[in-house]
């Protein structure tokens, strides 16, 4: 029994360790090998117009500024005459036709682009200029196009969503402008934000520096997976912290690119933000999630019946977590696409059809902040924390409302209070309470005694800054 025993231990062993040898390849050489022909290095040049003060040396309208400037003259100072700057990045080829993918901040206001192939058989034997197809800043990503006598290698995008913390990944491109470099690690984190409206970063230690931006990140099948776009680091250097944009995201924007020379993203047509615990508690929902619409200016959704104060819940069939997810899934539905959008009203839900939009036409510059120091209205009331009062004509001026805006002005805050910690300010015009209008101090005393008549802890509020509105919730024991 003990030499079984001691046989199915050692078969397990050997059994584990060919198992081990089949998940991690002694050398990533061939891999590498078969890939990195489609990696390519980009060059570009920009024309900086010539400095034409003299810093550092005399202040300007100096009455030796011009001895200075002739002085200059005489010596053959050029810093004011035009000069080239060149910047280097990396990129990779994704059709034998010769489209390639990279970076917008690698490309952006360039007036020259060459491409350097990775060296080998078949492979251009000089730097051939690109043009530039489309690109969009809300990924970071561009597409651009070279001429080639042949057809060129390429590599093809993977699902970046089946990628796994702790698979294995290549990062490569021309890092510090050393020429084509290979570097290994794993996915050390997934779905991370930086600052975009549509981050979806893979975040890896395989080393990634500068000159690496708008390279690929391979899987171990030779796919990409996402785009080399920024690293986390005190000094400018890889410290283990990279990000590359995820290729489901990439894969999107460049079919646009490509077919359109830009991207034409859904656009619902409301403002949202998050439902948090105690506005969840105030509205009656189970619990957070999904998104509250705050405003529906003239739109998709106004058209179709989508109301301030609606929590979407499901678009288009899935889930809404939050407004983060919601931005995104709208962003890359078509548009014109018709498509089911269920919200919480009323203590139950209701389902509206939406015809999309394209979010690039709405677009539209942001309203001015006006004053947030109205004039005292004749009549005013504290109120959970607040003191409020009617709009009157001056203050409709003073905060350049329109002339039939409706709702109560904040004239001051307890600044202890739970008002002034959740960001109201003096200034701010309260339109709905409790999602009803509200018009008077009689209309916002109800609300408040209605609320705590049906058992509420909380109540909800429509909030208006310089035409931007938000919801707010504040404790009914204030």
């Amino acid at each position: 029994m003990r030499l079984a025993w001691l046989a199915f231990l050692t078969t397990l062993f050997m059994l584990m360790q060919v198992l081990a040898a089949k998940a991690s390849p002694e050398s990533l050489a061939p891999l590498a090998e078969r890939i990195s022909p489609a990696v390519v290095n980009i060059t570009t040049t920009t024309l900086i117009e010539g400095r034409t003060d003299l810093p550092g040396i005399v202040p300007e309208g100096s009455p030796f500024e011009d001895f200075f400037r002739e002085f200059q003259d005489r010596n053959g100072d050029n810093e004011n005459r035009p000069r080239r700057s060149n910047a280097l990045g990396s990129g990779f080829v994704i059709s034998e036709d010769g489209y390639i993918v990279t970076n917008n901040h690698v490309i952006a206001e360039a007036d020259e682009i060459l491409i350097e192939f990775f060296p080998g058989e078949g492979q251009p034997s000089k730097e051939l200029p690109a043009k530039v197809v489309g690109r969009d800043e809300k990924t970071d990503i561009a597409l651009l196009k070279v001429e080639a006598e042949g057809p060129l290698k390429f590599v093809t995008f993977g699902d970046s969503d089946t990628a796994r913390v702790g698979d294995w990944v290549i990062a490569m491109g021309n890092p510090l402008g050393q020429g084509f470099s290979v570097s290994a690690g794993i996915v050390s984190a997934r779905n991370r934000e930086l600052s975009g409206t549509y981050d979806d970063y893979i975040q890896t230690d395989a080393a990634i520096n500068r000159g690496n931006s708008g390279g690929p990140l391979f899987n171990m099948d030779g796919e990409v997976i996402g785009v080399n776009t920024a690293i986390l680091s005190p000094n400018g250097g890889s410290i283990g912290i990279g990000f590359s944009m995820a290729s489901n995201v990439v894969v999107k924007v460049v079919d646009q690119l490509r077919e359109f020379g830009e991207t034409r993203r859904g656009w619902l047509g409301v403002r949202i933000q998050d439902v948090t615990e105690d506005m969840a508690e105030a509205m009656g929902l189970d619990k957070p999630g999904g998104a509250l619409i705050s405003d529906v200016p003239d739109g998709p959704a106004k058209e179709a019946g989508l109301q301030a104060g609606d929590v979407i819940l499901s678009f288009d069939g899935v889930e809404v977590a939050d407004t983060r997810a919601l931005v995104r899934q709208v962003g890359e539905t078509a548009v014109g696409k018709s498509v089911r959008v269920v919200v919480f009203r009323d203590g139950g839900t209701q389902t509206f059809l939406v015809t999309l939009g394209r979010r690039e036409d709405a677009e539209r510059a942001e309203n001015g902040q006006p004053s947030t120091s109205p004039a005292p209205a004749e009549s005013e009331k504290e109120l959970l924390g607040m003191t409020v009062a009617p709009l009157t004509d001056r203050v409709r001026s003073e905060l350049g409302l329109a002339e039939d805006a409706t709702g109560l002005v904040v004239l001051d805050l307890d600044e202890t209070s739970e008002a002034f910690d959740k960001g109201l300010r003096a200034g701010d015009v309260i339109t709905e309470v409790g999602q009803q209008k509200v018009m008077t101090l009689a209309d916002l005393e109800a609300r408040i005694e209605e609320a705590r008549e049906a058992g509420r802890k909380s109540l909800l509020l429509l909030v208006r800054r310089g035409g931007e509105p938000r919801f707010v919730a504040l404790s009914l024991s204030e």
